[in-house]
């Protein structure tokens, strides 16, 4: 289970937010609200600490079953913008191309989120 602090938000906010997001109608708060939305999926269906997942400004999640860490770095770390973690989620976007654009920047074993996306 996500944290408190990072859970699946209401299934109307989020298709709402998707609206605007895929009409280039998203604001901060819409990025905010899909970003922590799809990082808390990401935890609930690949649970785990050996994939630490950043969308600044908006959230981190560790996930990915694999080798524990419990401080420092993680030994998977994959960073990405609002837009490309919420692209990513929905499958609008391939991981491979995300990578290969630099889009993504994803480092350590088990780093390739391939096999939990897309998150819809």
């Amino acid at each position: 289970m996500s944290p408190a602090r990072l859970r699946p938000a209401d299934p109307v906010e989020v298709a709402d937010a998707l609206s605007r997001f895929r009409g280039l109608g998203a604001d901060r708060a819409d990025l905010r609200l899909l970003s922590k939305h799809f990082l808390a999926v990401l935890a609930d269906r690949a649970p785990g600490a050996s994939v630490e997942v950043r969308v600044p400004p908006y959230a981190a999640v560790q996930a990915v079953p694999g080798v524990r860490h419990t401080r420092g770095t993680p030994p998977a770390v994959v960073e990405t913008d609002a837009a490309t973690w919420i692209a990513l989620a929905t499958g609008e976007l391939a991981w491979v191309d995300a990578e290969a654009s630099g889009r993504v920047s994803a480092s350590g074993e088990r780093a390739d989120l391939t096999p939990y996306l897309p998150l819809t």
